[in-house]
């Protein structure tokens, strides 16, 4: 019947107000076949309607196209080895900011990446390459640890966090954590308990180990302190201070997958804090894909 999409999506868009269930059902199921598609001219229509059933119902429609999306691309990210990291954070902050502007995330990342780029070079020692990067991050684009608000949901996010240069101890990591990747700096993240910090491999022992571990760290980094280097000295008196026992995971490498998971499962937590249920139950859609 109709030989332009759009023009079948406008149609089916101006049956919103359907009275009967059945036929309602099956029209928002042939709006969402469209996916993403759709979002302008439902947004469109909810501007230009003062029905609120209508407002409404488009709400809904776009709020599962959206998730449904988004699960799509997670489950791409997924596919392809989950090895972009700053993929994976955007992808996490979209699930609280739908429209976030990834040019302007992309440029900002990218501007970071270059004032380091300029800086560095191969006679660098692994210290002095994270002199470089510290004082690319802290210094001149002037990131913090939110020591007031150390647990704020507002830390949890790509776009908040370049915007406020405020972070989490796990955000802070995946901001220096992606500008490393990018320079091909071989830093990894470590999932300790109530901290996350990150660990610079021998680049050497790296080339020669698929999956870099505690025995190829040369040392560890604190991004929420503004990349203050430690030992694993200091890793085993924090864990002894939360009485817990000591796991080889405490000092090792992890992948980008658990770093994700670790930043879902705090967004989570955040969410049931300040009684968003609904918002933490979208989450674990996703959590349950990753």
């Amino acid at each position: 019947m109709f030989s332009n999409p759009n023009k079948e999506l406008t149609a089916l868009v101006t049956l919103l107000d359907e009275p009967d269930e059945k036929a309602f059902d099956r029209i928002r199921e042939k709006i969402y076949s469209f996916g993403p598609e759709a979002i302008p001219v439902l947004e469109n229509a909810w501007e230009n309607s003062f029905e609120a059933i209508i407002q409404e119902r488009i709400e809904i429609i776009i709020k599962k196209i959206q998730q449904d999306s988004l699960l799509f691309e997670f489950s791409d990210w997924l596919k392809l080895g989950s090895t972009d990291l700053l993929k994976g954070f955007i992808l996490v902050s979209r699930t609280r900011y739908p429209e976030l502007d990834m040019e302007n995330i992309l440029s900002r990342i990218e501007q970071i990446r270059m004032d380091a780029w300029l800086e560095l070079n191969e006679s660098l020692t692994a210290l002095e390459n994270i002199k470089v990067i510290n004082h690319i991050i802290y210094d001149l684009h002037n990131f913090e640890g939110n020591k007031i608000d150390i647990h704020s949901l507002q830390n949890s996010f790509i776009n908040t966090l370049l915007e406020s240069r405020k972070g989490s101890p796990l955000t802070l990591g995946m901001l220096y954590l992606i500008i490393a990747q990018k320079l091909n700096v071989p830093i990894y993240g470590v999932n300790l308990p109530q901290h996350f910090i990150l660990a610079y491999v021998d680049e050497f022992e790296e080339e020669r180990i698929t999956a870099p571990n505690e025995n190829t760290v040369l040392f560890y980094i604190n991004p929420f302190n503004k990349g203050a280097v430690f030992t694993q000295r200091e890793i085993e008196l924090f864990i002894k201070h939360l009485k817990i026992k000591p796991q080889p995971d405490f000092y090792k490498p992890c992948d980008n997958l658990s770093i994700i998971k670790r930043l879902i499962e705090n967004i989570i937590a955040s969410y049931k804090k300040s009684g968003q249920a609904e918002k933490a139950e979208e989450l674990k859609s996703i959590a349950e894909v990753l």
